[in-house]
C-alpha cells in the first residue's frame, strides 16, 4: 500500500459533459507525462470499466483501482482510494460528470469527485460550439455546488480561430482556468479506437500509443494553469517510489493460476491483492506460451478477448489438455466472461469456429452487439458450490457479445439467478461441473460480496495435497 502524508496530496478527477468526450486520451496523456517525469501518480477508474482500467496502469506505471458505487459502499470507496493514494492521484470519471443510474445523482462523477475531495476538470468536445460553451459551463458549475469544478481542456479545436472564440467565451462567463487545448488529430482518433481493440497487457502496442498520446497532450497543456491547482510538471530527480506491492509467505501459501496475457486481462487490482491478502500465491499464466500447467491448487480465468486471438490460443493445445484434465480431476477453477468462453467446446468467430478447452458443453456464438452490458445483480440459488449463502444477492457488471448455447438434451446446472441483466441465458448464470464455476458476470471482491473468502476456502477444502 502507497502510504504518504495528508498534506500536498493533489487529486485530480478528469470528467466531461458527456461520453466520448476525450477523457481517456487526456488521463492517458497526463498520466503518462507525469511518470516520465518521476512523479508518484497513482490512477482510479470509476465504475467497473477494465479497459480503461489496464490503459491506466500501463501508462502510470502503477497499478490503477476501479472507485465503484454499485459495487462498493462509500466507506470501501473511501478506504480503497486512502489505502491507495500517494503525491498525485488521477481519477478518469465514466460518461458525463452528472450521469449515473440515480436521479439525485447519489451515483454519478460529481458524488465520486466530492467523496474524494477531487477538484474536477472538464474535457469539453468543442465541435459544432463556440460562445455555446459559456452557458454549457455555468450550468455545470451551479447544477452542483459541492462539486468543485477547477478547470477545462478543450478538446477537438478546429484551429486558432475556434480556439480564441472558446478561450474568450470562457473567460468573459466564468472564473474557470483553461488547463489546455487539443486541437483535431488523426492520430487521436486512431489512438481513441485502438484502446479498445488493443489490450493494455499487449504492451508493446499499447506503449507505442500512449506514448504518441501523452506527446500530443504534453504539447496541448498549459503547465502554467496547472500549477495553480497544484500539479507541477518540473521533473524530479530521485526516481519514484512505489510501495503497493504485497507479500505472501510462499511456504504454506495456496497457489492460485491466474491467466495473464494478451487474451486474458480483466481483473480488479483490489482482486488480485485480495487473493495475498488471504494468503494466497498468483501464479501467472499465459494461455498461449505457458505449454505445461503450473503446480497449482487452484486457476482464475478472467475476462478478455479470446476470441480475437483464438488461432495462438487453440495452438496451445497441450495447455487446454491439462486444464480439462485438472476440472476432471475435481481441481478447483473459477472462469469468468472470456475464462467461460475458453473452457467452451467452441468459439464462433468471424465465420470461423475454434476448438476449445471442451469442458463447458455448448458453443460460443460472437454476435455484433452486445448480449450482456451494465451492472447486474445476481441472486444466489441453493448449495451454492462455494457455501454461499442462499438468495444472497450480488452487486456485479457484464459487458459480452458472447452466446453460449449448450448441447442439446444436457442437464446443465446454474447457481445464480439474474435478477438484473442477462448472464447466460437472460435468467440464469454460473455454470458448475465438478469444482469449476464459470459465469459471463465479474464478481467483485466487498464486504457484501466476499467471493474471494468463499473461493480460497473451496480451495483449502478441495486441493489435492
Amino acid at each position: 500500500m502507497s502510504i504518504c502524508k495528508t498534506n500536498n496530496i493533489k487529486s485530480l478527477y478528469i470528467s466531461a459533459a458527456h461520453k466520448s468526450s476525450g477523457k481517456t486520451i487526456v488521463s492517458l496523456g497526463l498520466s503518462r507525462i507525469l511518470a516520465n517525469l518521476n512523479h508518484e501518480v497513482q490512477t482510479f477508474k470509476k465504475g467497473p470499466d477494465y479497459i480503461d482500467m489496464s490503459w491506466l496502469a500501463l501508462s502510470s506505471r502503477n497499478q490503477c483501482y476501479n472507485l465503484d458505487f454499485n459495487t462498493q459502499t462509500k466507506k470501501e470507496i473511501i478506504d480503497c482510494y486512502n489505502s491507495n493514494k500517494t503525491k498525485i492521484n488521477l481519477i478518469e470519471g465514466n460518461k458525463g460528470l452528472y450521469d449515473g443510474l440515480d436521479l439525485k445523482g447519489s451515483d454519478d462523477n460529481s458524488a465520486m469527485s466530492i467523496l474524494t475531495k477531487s477538484n474536477v476538470v472538464l474535457v469539453i468536445d468543442t465541435q459544432g460550439i463556440t460562445r455555446g460553451i459559456a452557458p454549457l459551463l455555468q450550468g455545470y458549475i451551479n447544477f452542483e455546488t459541492k462539486c468543485n469544478i477547477q478547470g477545462i481542456i478543450l478538446n477537438k479545436v478546429n484551429n486558432e480561430r475556434h480556439e480564441n472564440k472558446l478561450v474568450n467565451a470562457v473567460k468573459n462567463y466564468t472564473d474557470l482556468k483553461i488547463l489546455g487545448s487539443v486541437r483535431k488529430n488523426k492520430e487521436l482518433i486512431i489512438s481513441e479506437r485502438h484502446l479498445g481493440l488493443i489490450p493494455a497487457n499487449e504492451q508493446k502496442l499499447a506503449n507505442k500509443n500512449i506514448d504518441q498520446i501523452s506527446k500530443i497532450i504534453n504539447e496541448s497543456i498549459d503547465k502554467n494553469e496547472f500549477l495553480k491547482i497544484g500539479i507541477n510538471f518540473k521533473e524530479k530527480k530521485t526516481k519514484r517510489i512505489l510501495s503497493n506491492s504485497i507479500k505472501v509467505n510462499k511456504k504454506n501459501a495456496i497457489r492460485v493460476g491466474v491467466f495473464y496475457d494478451k487474451s486474458f486481462g480483466f481483473y480488479y487490482a483490489d482482486d488480485l491483492d485480495n487473493f495475498k491478502n488471504f494468503g494466497a500465491e498468483i501464479v501467472y499464466i499465459d494461455s498461449e506460451k505457458d505449454i505445461n500447467l503450473k503446480n497449482v491448487d487452484a486457476i482464475f480465468i478472467g475476462g478478455g478477448f479470446p476470441e480475437v486471438n483464438a488461432k495462438n490460443i487453440i495452438d496451445n493445445r497441450k495447455l487446454m489438455l491439462e486444464i480439462k484434465n485438472f476440472v476432471e480431476n475435481n481441481g478447483p477453477v473459477y472462469a469468468e466472461c472470456g475464462g467461460l468462453m475458453y473452457l467452451a467446446k467452441s468459439i464462433k468467430y468471424k465465420n470461423k469456429t475454434y476448438k476449445m478447452a471442451g469442458i463447458i458443453p455448448g458453443t460460443v456464438k460472437m454476435n455484433e452487439k452486445p448480449i450482456g452490458r451494465g451492472y447486474v445483480k445476481l441472486k444466489v440459488k441453493k448449495n451454492h458450490l462455494w457455501g454461499m449463502k442462499k438468495n444472497v444477492l450480488l452487486n456485479a457488471h457484464e459487458f459480452h457479445h458472447a452466446s453460449l448455447i449448450y448441447e442439446k438434451n444436457y442437464k446443465y446446472k446454474h447457481i445464480y439467478n439474474m435478477k438484473r441483466g442477462y448472464g447466460i441465458n437472460g435468467n440464469d448464470d454460473g455454470f458448475v461441473y465438478k469444482n469449476l464455476l464459470a459465469n459471463f458476470a465479474h464478481l467483485r471482491h466487498t464486504k457484501k460480496s466476499p467471493w474471494i473468502k468463499y473461493f480460497i476456502n473451496f480451495i483449502k477444502e478441495n486441493c489435492n495435497d
